[in-house]
Parts: structure tokens; sequence; C-alpha cells
């Protein structure tokens, strides 16, 4: 838009008229002078770069410097310097580029305007820059004395578009501005939202202060106004108030959530302090933080505490419950130590957290979560021949269901790198005796087992269990016949422990009496195994010679192995209870009672490496594994080469005998296999265990075959098969090298995530990237609908003890569908089918308003049934001018 007070000099020559080539000039220019002494410069265009030398009253504070496309023209009468088409001009950090600019040095002023064309309107629009600011304006007048300068019709960026009609440049750092918009929308010649600042003041990169302010959505105002406002402007984290949410919960009143303050501590680290208050006396309080520094590590911490009240003092379901939880995630940059690593995730807390929790970031489906697991380690390597590497390690493992909590503090590793004693200095390792390799490994463990209310208490450590676990393992592997390959291997395990146990046998009473005997004791075992295996392909061929079938050719590949392993007998570690209270006993009672209560006993059975082996083993383990694979007739009739298809990615069967045993020496065949199908849209993976031995009348196993008992030749004893399926239309006939639209193999993929909108990150976060793919202008609106659906299918069969049940059986999916480019619909849900009842279902309705985003969430049914209804600005500086309502669960008498 050009206003009238911008008018054209009539000394600009018109187009069409003779225009020289580009000039670049140089001119040294004193603003105070009134007289330019030098040569004269002619009025018409220069065609070399001319350099025009002023003896200034007193030292030029910056070189003037200018170039034009078409021309400039010095008019020495008017004191006046015209450049025209591509003008640009340099003054110290000030830098102005316009279609024409005119210098008038008696007034010691800079004029800049576009070019008004009759074809293409008013183009080449000033560009002024100064320092990290840029002003795009109409037309501009800037005085090189005082630094001041009017602008009219600006737009700016800070942090958001600042759109002015005049502009006051007071100096380098202030302005003042006289209706103006300010606006974050993408579309600035016809933002939809806007807020209107009748005077403002602004900072560049600090503040921009106004007088009365109004919110206007498409160019309508609003009700919403306020008397004076503040946006503050920082390049850097500043600190500054957080604003908390309003709301109301169904059994603790109105509540303020998520409020506090925000503390911009330096360029590594910040903090966050939030608080929630509830009319009914519950609070809450969160501490997070974020830390990072470059090349070297970042992560983030927070602690979250809240003491919740339920009902009213004097009542009889009145109840306080107070419930926390830590989370720390640390990461080391791979650049800082390549040759040590320290990282952290941490998640732990009241078990009930997640389910009694009413911060509305901790609602959606976190009350799922019936798990929290915690790992902080540090590992260190050694570089040399061999090489040592040690670990220490802090691991934390907690069911909220049960309320058990299991942790090490810590774990120590330790090993020093494979060495071949007999190998030579040069060349490969060859043979049975140069592939001969050793190592050491040691593992210590301070074990603690508690529970919820013990946690962090003295009592905890009452309980703990510490040892160390080292090991000698010797292998050497070698082949037979060029196709058997062989590794043999024996192992030497030593274990220390710091407390052993005593039994006793009180007869009075009929129990037994365990003693715990602190002090160092061990015990040494060793073992010895070995294995052949081999690899057997084999292809069957199905193409006929002048037929052309769609199945060419089914490759089978086969991996056979049997292995053997010996484990002695250390029963000179086990010893008999003795008996207490046995006065007037006979030998044959004693003996009666020894028998009947099996008072034979291993000092070491509460290890936590485990105890000495008892009874001799010698047992034999047989496995093989399979995978087939079909080349077809490619759809392509293009393609020269057949196209290769998976039939089953592995397909497997292990089994055990021991030798040794007197009976059930047959283990039972273990079976597992997993498949791809629908261009590897489905994956299937299923198992089952076949026991060959019968059952009796009372359900247990006896030595017998099934087969010999009237039964098949095996008896299924369980059974599971998972299956995924993912479709969607999003990527057809546009997939790229190297990306795959395989079916995930985990069916938690399709699992209720959490979708409320409290947690401005998940909004911000979790948006997808939509609309990237331009429509085409045509005379009807065409629009592909993406959609996506994600498939997970799980059933579990139990017949250990001819129960012939299914132990669990269950759907779940979840999808989405882009109804058009800026609505969006999203539903997860599930049906246990055994229990015929549905899971957590949710529905999302999602739609992008441009400058806004406006999100409903929807729980239908079960004891959580709620809504949340959202819409706000989507960029982060006005991310709490924001509408929210949401519908709280029912209360549950």
């Amino acid at each position: 838009m050009f206003i009238n007070t911008l008018s054209f000099s009539q000394d600009i020559p018109k187009k069409g008229k003779a225009i020289d080539s580009a000039v670049e000039d140089t001119i040294v220019v004193d603003i105070d002078t009134d007289k330019i002494n030098g040569p004269e410069i002619s009025e018409k265009s220069q065609d070399s770069t001319v350099t025009d030398s002023v003896k200034p009253k007193e030292l030029l504070e910056h070189i003037v410097k200018y170039t034009a496309t078409d021309y400039t023209r010095f008019n020495q009468k008017k004191q006046k310097l015209y450049l025209y088409n591509n003008a640009k001009i340099d003054y110290g950090d000030m830098n102005i580029t316009a279609g024409s600019i005119i210098i008038d040095y008696n007034k010691n002023t800079v004029y800049a305007q576009g070019i008004k064309d009759s074809i293409e309107g008013y183009t080449q629009k000033p560009v002024f820059t100064q320092g990290s600011n840029v002003v795009e304006p109409d037309s501009i007048i800037f005085n090189t004395d005082t630094k001041k300068a009017l602008i009219y019709n600006s737009i700016t960026e800070q942090e958001g578009t600042v759109i002015a009609s005049i502009t006051k440049k007071e100096n380098d750092s202030v302005y003042f501005i006289k209706e103006a918009k300010y606006t974050t929308a993408e579309d600035l010649e016809d933002p939809d939202y806007y807020i209107r600042l009748l005077k403002a003041k602004i900072v560049p990169g600090k503040k921009i202060v106004t007088g009365p302010a109004g919110l206007y959505i498409y160019d309508v105002p609003t009700p919403i106004w306020l008397p004076f406002s503040f946006f503050p402007q920082s390049e850097k984290h500043t600190s500054g108030i957080i604003i908390p949410t309003f709301g109301e919960q169904n059994n603790r009143g109105y509540f303020l959530q998520n409020g506090g303050y925000y503390f911009a501590i330096n360029d590594y680290v910040d903090l966050a302090v939030l608080g929630d208050y509830y009319t009914n006396g519950s609070y809450g309080l969160r501490l997070e933080s974020t830390y990072a520094k470059r090349y070297r590590f970042r992560g983030n911490l927070a602690f979250r505490y809240e003491n919740l009240i339920t009902s009213e003092r004097g009542f009889p379901d009145y109840s306080r419950n107070t419930i926390y939880n830590l989370r720390w995630s640390h990461s080391q940059d791979s650049k800082a130590n390549p040759s040590s690593r320290f990282s952290a995730s941490v998640n732990l807390g009241s078990s009930t957290y997640y389910r009694s929790s009413i911060n509305q970031i901790n609602q959606g489906s976190n009350f799922l979560t019936n798990t929290l697991a915690s790992s902080v380690s540090y590992s260190k390597t050694f570089q040399g021949e061999p090489q040592v590497n040690f670990s220490l390690t802090a691991t934390h493992s907690q069911n909220t269901n049960t309320q058990t909590i299991s942790m090490t503090l810590p774990t120590f590793q330790g090993s020093v790198g494979r060495m071949y004693p007999f190998a030579s200095k040069t060349g490969s390792k060859k043979g049975i005796i140069q592939n001969v390799n050793l190592q050491y490994n040691v593992r210590g463990e301070n074990r603690i087992q508690t529970t919820d209310s013990l946690f962090f208490k003295k009592e905890m450590f009452d309980d703990a269990k510490t040892g160390f676990q080292h090991s000698v393992p010797l292998n050497t592997n070698f082949k037979i016949f060029k196709h058997f390959s062989v590794s043999a291997g024996s192992s030497y395990n030593e274990v220390w422990t710091f407390k052993t146990i005593g039994k006793t046998y009180d007869a009075l009473n009929r129990e037994t009496v365990i003693d715990t005997i602190n002090g160092f004791d061990s015990f040494r075992t060793y073992n010895f195994s070995t294995s052949i295996g081999t690899t057997v392909y084999g292809m069957f061929n199905f193409e006929k010679e002048g037929k052309d079938t769609w199945l060419k050719a089914i490759r089978h590949v086969m991996r056979p192995s049997v292995s053997y392993n010996i484990n002695p007998a250390f029963d000179k570690y086990y010893e008999t209870a003795e008996v207490v209270n046995a006065d007037g006993l006979t030998a044959g009672e004693l003996e009666v009672i020894q028998s009947t209560n099996n008072l034979e006993y291993t000092r070491f059975e509460q290890s936590i490496f485990g105890t000495p082996n008892r009874n001799f083993s010698s047992s034999m383990g047989i496995s093989l594994a399979n995978n087939f694979e079909a080349k077809v007739r490619d759809r392509d009739s293009t393609a020269t080469e057949p196209k290769k298809i998976k039939l089953l990615n592995s397909l497997n069967f292990s089994t055990a005998y021991n030798f040794a045993a007197d009976s059930l020496q047959w283990s039972p065949v273990r079976m597992n296999g997993s498949t791809l199908l629908f261009e590897n849209q489905m994956s299937i993976n299923f198992g089952a265990t076949l026991d060959p031995y019968a059952l009796d009348n009372n359900n247990v196993r006896i030595n017998k075959f099934n087969i010999d008992n009237g039964g098949s030749l095996f008896r299924i004893t369980s059974a599971n098969l998972t299956a995924s399926w993912s479709l969607s239309n999003k990527d057809k006939g546009k997939k790229k090298s190297g990306e795959s639209n395989q079916a995930s193999d985990n069916p938690e993929d399709v699992l209720p995530k959490n979708i409320d909108f409290a947690n401005e990150q998940i909004n911000r976060d979790n948006d997808e990237d939509k609309g990237s793919e331009k429509q085409e202008n045509t005379k009807f609106y065409n629009h592909k609908i993406p959609w996506s659906l994600r498939l997970a299918y799980a059933i579990n069969y139990a017949n250990s003890r001819r129960q012939n049940e299914i132990s669990s059986h269950s759907l779940m999916f979840s999808g989405d569908i882009d109804l058009t480019d800026k609505w969006s619909i999203n539903v997860s849900s599930g049906y246990d089918i055994k229990n015929q009842g549905f899971t957590l279902t949710q529905l999302r309705f999602s739609r992008d308003l441009l400058s806004w985003k406006m999100d409903f969430s929807w729980v239908p049914f079960s004891d959580r049934s709620s809504w949340n209804f959202f819409i706000g600005i989507k960029s982060s500086i006005l991310k709490d001018l924001k509408y929210e309502k949401r519908r709280q669960p029912d209360q549950q008498l």
C-alpha cells in the first residue's frame, strides 16, 4: 500500500529514457557541512566508480557507501544525491535497501521508498536494518545526525510481528509506534488474529510496553481489552512468572494449577518452581530443571509432591494422602569422552502417584502405568592389551500394584578382555590351540528388597544382601569336515557372600528355625560345555521349461545345533539341619523327621548369586532354527529379477535330554516363530510349549510318555499368538529408499497415549507436520483423506494342569484420520474378549486454526469418563492466551 505522503521526485527519470549501466560509488561526506568541496559531479549518470573526498570540519563518524543499478545522480544545487533501482546505502551499522533513495545533505536526511509501476504496483519496498533489528516499511525518513527516523507502514519481527502505520525511531534501542498490530500469524496481509496496540514503546530484544490493547479475530473486535500490556522480548532465557491454570475438581473444589516462577539461572541450567492449590486445603509442588552443556551432556530433573485431602475433617471418609515422584534423565554426548560414559534414567516415587495425582499433566492414560524403573550407570574403558572395563550401576524396579521394590545399590561389573595365550603374533588364528581364549569377569551387588511403605527408611537396609561373583571362562572353536563349527569351553566360578544361614529343626513345635550368620564365606564351582552346528541350504524350484510360473522358488535355511553340558555335583556344601528338643526321640524317629521334613540344606541358600549345584547333571541340548524365503514374479513388468519375499522369518525348536536324571529326562519342546504379511504391514509372532510326558490323576507330570498313556505325541501346555497390523494410505506410492511400512512387533504401540492438553510441551512436540504436500490449484476442492489404523491382537493359552483355558484374549486398536487439511480425528481403544469389556477408550478431535489450535478429547465411558476442551494460540510467547474447559470424572461413592 502506498500512502499519499510519499511522492516521487520529479528529477527521477521515467522508464524508457536512457539509463546507464550499474554504478557503485563510494562517497565520504560530512553531514554537518553546508557546502561540498571537491570536483563537480555531473548530473548525468556516472559510468565509472567515483570516490569523492570531502574535507570535513571535524572527524567523520562513518563512511557512506552507496550503490544503484540504473543510475546515481547528484544535484549540487539542491545538495541531493539520487539513487534509483536496487538502491543500497550503508552508514555504520545502518543499512537501507530500496527502489529509490534520496540523500539530502542540507537536512542530513535519507529518504527511501519503493518504485511505483503501473503493471507490478509498488515494488522494491525499503528494508531498514540496524544491528539485528530489521524493519520493512513502505517508506522511511532517516536523520543521519540524530539517528532518528520516521517509518511508515512498517513490518518488524519481535518474537512475533509488529505491523505499525507510523513508527518513530528515537535512537538505536527505542521505537515508538502508533496504531499497530501484534500477531504471530503467517499471513501478514490478512492475519487471522492480532492484538491492536493504540500506542506502544518497543525496546528491540527486551520488551514491548503498550497502552490500551485489544484482541481482534479477522478484524472483528472482541471484548478482551487491557488498559496496558507488557510483552517480554529476549533472545535468551528470562526469569518470569508462570501463569496458573484455573479450574474446578469434584471433591476438592476450585484450584489453581501449574503456576509459579521460572528462574533462568544461566546459559546451562534453569529452574521452574510450580505449585497447585485447592480450596479444600490440598496442595502440590513441582520443581523442574533442564541443564545442558554443548558437546558434553544434557538432561532434566523433576520432583513432584502432592498433599491430597479427601472429604472434610470429621467425616468418616476423611483422609490425607501424601504422594511424590522423582524423574531424572541424563545423557552424555558421544564426543565428550569416548572411554567413559555416564547416563541416568530415573522414575521412582509413590506407587499410587499416577492413580492418585489430580494434576492435569498426570491425568490421561498415565494411570495405566504399573511399573516404575530406574537406572544410573557409569562405565570406563582402559585401552590396551588386554582391554579392561568396569561399570557401576544403580537400578530400581517398582511394581505399583503389589508395591514391592527391588533395588541394587550399586552393581559393580568388571572384566579383562579376551586373551589368546597360544595365538601367533602375526597372521590369523587357526586351529583348536591358537583359538584358545580366556577372560576374567567380576560382578558385585548390594541387593535390597523392600516395600513402598519402607522406602527411604532405615528398615529397608536391614535385609540387604551383598555378594561378588567371579568367573573365568576358557573357550576355543574350530571347524571339522569344513562345514561343522565346533566350540568347547569350561568355566570356573567363585561366589563371595557376607551373609549365610544356619538351620535347625524344632521337633517340639514342628518348625524349621533359620538363623542368619554374618561373616565372609564363599563357594566354588566349574562346568564344561561343547556344541556343534552347521547351516544347511535347500532350494525348491518350481519353474518349468516353456512355462512362466508366479512362484519361482522356495529357499529353506536350517541351522541345527547340538550341545553337551556337564555340571558336577558339589554336595560338600550341603549339610543336614540339627534337630533340637529331641529328648526322648529314638534314632528311627529322628530319621523319619529328617526324611519327611527335608532337612538337608546349604548355607548359601540366600546368596544373591544362587547356590552350588547339588546333583550331577549331564545333558544334551538340541535346537533347530529355520527360515523360509520365496522368489516370485515381480508385478513391475520392467523388473529383470524375481522379487524376494519372506514366508517365515524364523521357526525355531529346542529341547534337552538329561543323561544323569533318573526320570523325566526330556525337557519340553519349545517352539517359536515370526513372520510378516501383506507387504510387511502385518507382524505375527507365535510360540508354544510341547510336553512329551503325561499327567496323573492329580495333574502331576509322571515318567511316562503321553503317547504311551493314550494321548498324542506331545501335550500342549502353553501357547501364545500376537499380531499387529498397521494400515495407512499416507505413504502409498511415495515410499523413499530405506523407509518401510513394516508393522511394529510391540502391541503396546496401539495403547492410548496421554492426550491431556494442560502440558504445553505435549501440545507443541506431538503436533504432526500437516499440509506439507500442497494441493494443486484446480476448479474443484480435491483433498486426499490421509488415515492410519493400528491393530494389535494377543491370545494366550494355558494347559499345564489340564485347565485347558484361554488365560488372556484381547484386541487393541488405534487410528487417526485427517478429514481435511485442518481437521483430524484420533481414537484408541481395546476389547478384552475373555472378560467381555472395553479397555480405556479415548477420542480426540483436533482443528488447526492457522495461528490457533483447538483440541477436544473425550473418554466416553469407564469410571474415568471425562472430556477436555482446549483452544489457544500456538506461539509459545502467547501460550497463556487460551481457553480450557474440562469435565472431571464422576465422584465414586
